[in-house]
């Protein structure tokens, strides 16, 4: 099971993590693995790319651990980036089962 953490303080974004594969198929095969890495990636690329935000990455491919931390207030694109993230995440999870995906919120 893939368990994605999205990190929040006082109610905004500061940071998600994904740890472990989905086991929903065998490596290469694994649509559910497929779309969380899509998703994440994009996130991650796209806000780099587009937006001056500042970000920290951590990766494992073996484990299936990635890791991103906002280093600053976010702006309104970093924003809108993060609650698409959100919303694809619980969708995935809603449409394949939390035996494969588990999403959750932690406040700090």
């Amino acid at each position: 099971m893939t368990k994605i953490t999205i990190v929040k303080h006082d109610g905004k974004y500061r940071g998600f993590e994904c740890q472990g594969h989905s086991g929903y198929a065998e490596s290469g095969e694994d649509v559910v693995c497929a779309a969380i890495s899509v998703l994440t990636l994009n996130t991650i690329n796209s806000i780099d790319h587009f937006l001056d935000d500042e970000i920290s990455v951590t990766t494992n491919e073996k484990d299936g651990v990635i890791q991103c931390y906002f280093m600053g207030e976010l702006s309104e694109g970093a924003k809108l980036l993060m609650d698409s993230l959100e919303f694809g995440l619980i969708s995935i999870a809603n449409q394949y089962g939390e035996q494969y995906i588990k999403v959750e919120t932690e406040e700090v």
